[in-house]
């Protein structure tokens, strides 16, 4: 396993990205975090410092729907800790409405927030790892880019199949290059997007789901059902569930 020591996380400010954060850091790596609130990403960068004094924790404001801003943000990471060793493309949305009710505008967001912005951020990492020559990307993707959903996952469903897509295609390109590509693809973990499932026998608790997640991430596969218990069991059940049954997962 090859170790990455300097390692970018956007939306890292809470839940998935900030477990994220507080378990890479516990395996003493620097870390480069970015997401909309300053505030709450300031004080986890020092509460991770404090913990953890041989890390460097460097943290930048950042909107990925500002695509310059992303490119820029990354380059500014780059420089600042030497080198990018691992990205994880982790900020998303999840705000879709059904389809048809006059709610386009939150269908609208939850596609560009987690297609067209999680692109950008796979563009601007791409660049560097070519660059360097080496680096591992990691996209937080979902077990949802599995099969097609209705109701207030339609959007949400459909823009993680096309990030899942957009992965495998980047792997292809990035392979000959040595450098790792992982669709990562959780199932439901404590964090705010999920606060609207309410009791969920299937829910993982945050420390549980973060752990996983790192675990994971950490080995490199192409792609990873996290937590693996029972998400990839499920994943072959969800690919011949009739779609008559997807509403009860929706």
């Amino acid at each position: 396993m090859v170790l990455r020591q300097n390692i970018l996380i956007t939306g890292a400010s809470s839940g998935l990205g900030e477990g994220m954060a507080r378990q890479f850091a516990a395996r003493g790596r620097n870390l480069a975090l970015c997401a909309r609130r300053t505030e709450r990403l300031e004080k986890l960068a020092a509460e991770l410092t404090a913990a953890h004094p041989g890390i460097k924790v460097v943290t930048r404001t950042l909107d990925v729907t500002d695509h310059d801003r992303v490119f820029a943000v990354f380059e500014e990471f780059r420089a600042e800790l030497g080198s990018l060793d691992r990205v994880i493309v982790n900020a998303g949305l999840g705000k879709g409405q059904r389809v048809g009710t006059g709610r386009f505008d939150a269908n609208r967001q939850t596609l560009e927030v987690n297609f067209v912005a999680a692109a950008a951020q796979i563009e601007a990492a791409a660049g560097i790892f070519r660059e360097q020559g080496a680096g591992h990307l990691a996209v937080i993707s979902s077990f949802s880019a599995l099969r097609p959903f209705p109701g207030k996952l339609t959007a949400y469903a459909a823009s993680k199949a096309g990030i899942s897509a957009f992965v495998d295609g980047t792997r292809i390109e990035l392979k000959r290059r040595g450098i790792a590509v992982t669709d990562v693809r959780p199932g439901y973990i404590e964090s705010e997007m999920n606060d609207r499932i309410g009791r969920n026998p299937l829910l993982a608790k945050a420390d549980t789901g973060a752990r996983a997640l790192a675990k994971a991430i950490e080995a490199e596969p192409r792609r990873a059902y996290v937590p693996a218990w029972p998400w990839v069991p499920l994943s072959a059940v969800m690919r011949v569930v009739p779609a008559a049954l997807l509403r009860k997962f929706a």
